[in-house]
């Protein structure tokens, strides 16, 4: 992928963009940054690593948290929806939640969450929500394959 498919892909659909992060810490929002023209249609992104922001800024339910916790695929979709809902110009938003150490159990560590959601109208239509495992062992590495999968989903979404 190069930068300006994507760029190329949201001048064709004319879809303005919001993401909501929380495992890449901006990194996504940062790597898309550096794209000239890009600010014509990225609206920004929310970086919410800690629960209360992810309530206070995304609306994202304690219940939810608790019931999933927060690198679920049931975290990711209200993340995007919640970003979405906050953001009245944006017509598409991605979400990105996940583990990637250290100290994470075996089972979450290099687990990412990403969810892709459109406005429709008055809706928010759920494009896809993907499960991934990194293959990256560092967490600065992962931070970087992490958003590029964000990107490229994104992009494919278009």
């Amino acid at each position: 992928m190069k930068d300006h498919d994507i760029l190329a892909a949201l001048e064709t659909s004319n879809h303005k963009l919001v993401l909501a992060e929380s495992c890449t810490g901006g990194l996504a929002v940062a790597t898309l940054a550096q794209i000239p023209g890009i600010s014509n249609f990225l609206c920004g992104s929310a970086v919410s690593s800690r629960r209360e922001a992810k309530k206070d800024w995304l609306g994202i339910p304690d219940t939810l948290i608790e019931q999933y916790t927060a690198e679920s695929a049931e975290v990711t979709q209200a993340m995007c929806r919640g970003v979405l809902q906050q953001t009245p110009e944006a017509t598409i938003g991605g979400a990105i939640t996940g583990h990637l150490g250290p100290n994470a159990a075996t089972d979450k560590d290099g687990v990412i969450y990403i969810s892709i959601a459109k406005k429709v109208g008055d809706e928010i239509v759920q494009v896809t929500c993907v499960r991934r495992v990194l293959k990256e062992e560092e967490r600065v590495s992962r931070q970087i394959e992490a958003s590029q999968i964000l990107i490229k989903l994104l992009q494919s979404s278009l």
